[in-house]
């Protein structure tokens, strides 16, 4: 089977399968606050880490929704973790409200402070980066037309860790069970890893 993007055998694939190939993706639960100071949050399957030394983060929008609205009026969010035991949680802040409303009270999430930025992170989630914003710009598309999707990139400037989950010296990930999003209206957690060594004996690219 091949086909261009424009052109899908709708009667074969009535369901865009393109998430579902690029998967599973990092899930980055974002936490904002408007001028006005109300707490955003929202998931977005768009996101990953994309730098170290600086560290830096990036996401993606379909339009500007609430959450870029507030970063571009504020410059500051936060990427929590999305984990399991928050699944529930995570799917009822992807629900879209007026922007004077609150996706924590919606969830029934408790805040916690964050250190370096004024947005709240999620009690419950285990991790949490505190972002300043570097860039925010719209997409092109190959022609140099917009897109109306809108690309986020962050500077870490704090880390919250649960402690819980460290052992010997590494962040367990099986045991955060950290969520992943796989396409249509499915996710993943991850529950086992398996390591094995670069060739060459090299040991972790950063300390």
């Amino acid at each position: 089977m091949f086909y261009a993007p424009d052109d899908r055998d709708r009667t074969l694939l009535p369901h865009n399968p393109l998430k579902a190939i690029v998967a599973p993706r990092p899930i980055g639960w974002i936490s904002s606050l408007s001028p006005a100071g109300v707490a955003n949050i929202a998931p977005y399957s768009f996101f990953n880490l994309v730098s170290e030394s600086p560290d830096m983060v990036m996401f993606s929008s379909s339009g500007v929704k609430d959450t870029v609205r507030n970063i571009l009026d504020t410059g500051e969010f936060v990427c929590n973790l999305a984990t399991r035991a928050l699944l529930a949680q995570v799917n009822l802040t992807s629900a879209v409200l007026p922007r004077e409303e609150s996706e924590f009270d919606l969830a029934g999430l408790a805040r916690a402070p964050s250190r370096l930025v004024k947005p709240p992170r999620v009690a419950r989630s285990p991790c949490a980066l505190e972002c300043v914003a570097v860039e925010v710009r719209e997409l092109a598309g190959r022609s140099g037309a917009s897109t109306g999707h809108w690309l986020v990139f962050g500077e870490i400037v704090g880390i919250h860790i649960d402690e819980a989950f460290v052992e010997d010296g590494i962040l367990r990930v099986e045991k955060l069970n950290s969520l992943a999003r796989c396409g249509y209206f499915d996710y993943a957690a991850v529950e086992e890893i398996h390591t094995l060594p670069r060739p060459g004996g090299q040991s972790f690219t950063s300390a």
